[in-house]
Order: structure tokens, then C-alpha cells, then sequence
């Protein structure tokens, strides 16, 4: 056995120079994409989000230092008015070609009500771990990545792994709304009820969230676990991995036949730090697998399970919000869905098999998780729990193929889309998957009758 790192390194440092044996000879990276000029004809400064497939010309930018400045831009700022946070949405939530407002003056922990921390919306989430952690808490969970806003994780529901835990909105128990008519609303349970209910999940249409109260834990140190084996024996135990674990996660490599699977465990075993990631070998070794023998899934897959198949497992023991999110400096474009329970699985195994069949380009892993229900309107896990499935591809390859082929799939099995990944369903698809969709246009309309925060995008979504 030797150790994962050891294998990453020198199996990239093989594949890239020689491959096995100097048979083969890496092939040569795709192009950078084409990217829109900086400025446009009007001299407006380009905006783009983090993998470059959505883009804007604003015609203002807004930065504003209190509620009161959110609140009046709302109500005067040259429309549409959309918010932007790390900008790591794929859909076109944020493009506008009026103005485009941050929140990243707007941040920190605001105050403590208890064990309930008062956070302002722009402040990020891995900014925020360490500021609960000063006081002894923590969020329950965290998302694979900690780059967002916390507004832009409550508008986009985004959510980690775990059967008992919920998404981000899930620990919101109140909320302060900044509206287009200059108001800001406190929200609640009792206190304008169904804002609070539609504005959790909300993709910025109704207002801006300036603060959200959350719930938090105990600061509790978790036991890390990464290894891999193969994929069939990942399927067989899944259910009882989400029983048995904290956090259960997994992904699966197509033309490997092995998955990747990930658990955190509270602990009070002392810390032993995680150590720099091995992500970016990983998918390098993926990468020049998929280009040199692309032409053969069987070669492919034999040299997956010699070069990764033997890997030794990582252990690390910290605090959980050093080691529930991960970095991802490598770019992608990614659809998730989420699916009922009881046909999670069986959908991830038609995706796995469309793919291998039809996608020999595709080389991202398929990440796979479980998150429990909540009663937002437009939460994906309104009425009960789901499992996600989320497909990958490198920012340089084409990917259309989440559409044609995966999407079908994940729609078949009853999946609802993560609002801040592709997808192509509008009003009239959605509004069959989400009871309350004609109650949260009512409060849509009530808050923003003359549309000044719908782009084009949020236009079609709601059928305006």
C-alpha cells in the first residue's frame, strides 16, 4: 500500500510525462475558453461568474455600508437590481445590465442572541467559521465549499452532506428583508410568516437579506476519513454509511469503477491537521487518463485501478469547520439535482452508465450526498429529505451533454434542481415540484410588483 498522496503525485507525474511504459504521451490542453472583453461598447466594466459561463455589462455598481443604503438602492438604483456574492452560481441569477450590488461591506457576526448568531448576509462562510468558533460554536454543516456569501447560499438553498442535517436556510430562524419600496422587514415564525417561509429561499427576488439569525452547535472537533474503493461496494453501503455517520458523502469516478467516499465523526481525540489537499493530482490523473485512452474504457479503466485503485486512506481530526469544505481551484460547470430518497441511487447508476456510454470526455468525479427535509417554499428538500446528485465537467470542455442526457435522467426520478446550477426547467416545470410555487409568486409580486429585481433569467423562471 502506499499513500494516497504518494500515488496522486507520481501517477500525474507518470500519465503527464510517459504513461505507463512510454507508451503513450500526454495529450496537449484544451484552449482557455474565449473570453467577452473586458469593456463593452458603452465603456462598462465586464462582471463574470467563477467558471466564466455567465457574464453582465452593469450599468452601476453598488457597494453600500448599512441596511438603510441597501434599502434606498433597492428603491433607486437603475434596474433590475441584482446581488452577487463569490459569483460561484452557474445559472444567470446575478447577470444585469442594470445594477449590481455587493454585500461585502455588510459582515461579521453582528450579535448573539443566546447560542443564536446574528450574521450579516455578506459575510463569508469561511469567514464565519472562525468567528463562531471564538465563542465556542459552530454551524451544524457547511458546503463543499466556503467561498460564498451567506446570502448567497440562503438564495441558492446550498447545503452540505449529512441524513440529519439540514441545508444552510435550514438553521435560519430569522430574518431582516430590505425591500424595493425602501423597507426593511423583520422575519419570523409569527412576524410576517410567509416572507420569512418564501425569503430563506428566495434567488434574490424578493429583496435582499441584510442579516439572518442562525442557529448554531457546539465547536466540536470531527474525525476526518477519505479513502477509496470500488464503486459497487460504495452502492451496496451508502444507506447505512448516512445512518451510521455525521457527514457521508461520496463520489463516483466514471470509467473507474471506484468512488471516493468521505465521513466526519465528532470526536474528543486530539487534532491532527489535514494535510494540503491532493484534489488537483486527482483530477489531473483523471484528466490525462480521459485523453489517452479515451479511445478504449477498458485500458482506461485498468489503469484507473492501477493508478488509484491501492490508494492507502487519509485521516485528519480538527474542528468541523476547517474540514467540512474543501478548495476547489480547478474550474467546472456542474448540474445538481435533488432526488427523492428512494431513487437516489438508482438514478446515480443511470448516470454513471449514460455517461460511460455515450461521454467519454467527461473525467470530474460525480459528487453524491443526503440532506434532511426543512419547510422553506423553495427548498429543494421541502416535504423531505433528499439525495443529491451533482455532475461536473472541466471549463474548458463542452458541456451541453447535462442537459440532453443527464438532466432527463435526474428528472425521471423526481429531482429538483439546485437553483444555482444548470438546469433549463421554467415556471411551469416547477411549479409541479414545489407545492407553495404559486404562493411564493404571490408574495414575489406583493413585495416587487413592477419587477425592478427580475433579470431575464428570473424572468422565464417565474414565468413573468
Amino acid at each position: 500500500m502506499i499513500s494516497r498522496r504518494r500515488a496522486l503525485t507520481a501517477g500525474a507525474a507518470g500519465v503527464v510525462a510517459t504513461g505507463a511504459g512510454g507508451l503513450f504521451v500526454a495529450v496537449r490542453d484544451k484552449p482557455e475558453p474565449p473570453s467577452p472583453p473586458s469593456l463593452n461598447a458603452d465603456k462598462r466594466v465586464l462582471w463574470r461568474n467563477w467558471s466564466g459561463v455567465e457574464h453582465a455589462y452593469p450599468a452601476a455598481r453598488l457597494a453600500p455600508s448599512s441596511e438603510d443604503a441597501v434599502a434606498d438602492a433597492l428603491k433607486t438604483a437603475v434596474a433590475p437590481v441584482r446581488v452577487v456574492g463569490a459569483g460561484h452560481s452557474f445559472t444567470g441569477l446575478v447577470p444585469t445590465s442594470g445594477a449590481l450590488m455587493t454585500l461585502d461591506n455588510l459582515y461579521g457576526v453582528a450579535r448573539w442572541e443566546g447560542d443564536e448568531a446574528v450574521v450579516w448576509a455578506g459575510t463569508r462562510l469561511g469567514a464565519l467559521g472562525p468567528a463562531l468558533a471564538e465563542r465556542g460554536r459552530a454551524m451544524a454543516n457547511l458546503p463543499d465549499i466556503n467561498k460564498q456569501s451567506l446570502g448567497g447560499c440562503l438564495g441558492t438553498a446550498t447545503h452540505g452532506t449529512g441524513k440529519a442535517l439540514k441545508a444552510i436556510h435550514g438553521d435560519v430562524t430569522a430574518l431582516r428583508l430590505a425591500t424595493v419600496s425602501g423597507e426593511i422587514l423583520d422575519c419570523d415564525a409569527n412576524q410576517n410568516a410567509d416572507v420569512f417561509q418564501a425569503a430563506k429561499v428566495s434567488l434574490g427576488a424578493l429583496g435582499v437579506i441584510t442579516q439572518a439569525r442562525l442557529a448554531t452547535t457546539a465547536n466540536r472537533r470531527l474525525h476526518r476519513h477519505v479513502w477509496v474503493e470500488p464503486l459497487e461496494e460504495t452502492l451496496a453501503k451508502a444507506e447505512g454509511r448516512w445512518s451510521r455517520h455525521r457527514n457521508f458523502e461520496f463520489y463516483a469516478v466514471p470509467f473507474t469503477d471506484l468512488a471516493a467516499s468521505i465521513t466526519h465523526d465528532e470526536t474528543d481525540a486530539p487534532a491532527t491537521p489535514r494535510a494540503a489537499s491532493t484534489d488537483d493530482a486527482f483530477l489531473e490523473v483523471l484528466k490525462q487518463l480521459r485523453n489517452l485512452t479515451r479511445f478504449s474504457t477498458l485500458l482506461r479503466k485498468a489503469a484507473a485501478k492501477a493508478l488509484l485503485g491501492s490508494a492507502e486512506p487519509e485521516e485528519a481530526i480538527d474542528e468541523g469547520w476547517k474540514l467540512l469544505s474543501t478548495e476547489r481551484p480547478v474550474r467546472f460547470n456542474e448540474m445538481e439535482f435533488h432526488l427523492p430518497v428512494a431513487t437516489h441511487l438508482a438514478a446515480l447508476k443511470e448516470v454513471v452508465a449514460a455517461i460511460e456510454a455515450e461521454r467519454p470526455d467527461v473525467f470530474f468525479p460525480i459528487e453524491v450526498r443526503r440532506i434532511a427535509a426543512d419547510e422553506a417554499w423553495l427548498s429543494p428538500f421541502q416535504g423531505g429529505p433528499r439525495g443529491s446528485i451533482a455532475v461536473h465537467c472541466h471549463y474548458k470542455d463542452e458541456y451541453d451533454f447535462l442537459f440532453s442526457l443527464i438532466q432527463p435522467i435526474l428528472r425521471k426520478h423526481g429531482g429538483r434542481p439546485h437553483w444555482g446550477k444548470l438546469h433549463s426547467l421554467k415556471a411551469a416545470d416547477l411549479a409541479a415540484l414545489y407545492p407553495d410555487w404559486n404562493a411564493f409568486l404571490d408574495v414575489r409580486r406583493r413585495l416587487d410588483p413592477e419587477g425592478r429585481l427580475l433579470n431575464p433569467y428570473l424572468k422565464a423562471l417565474f414565468g413573468v
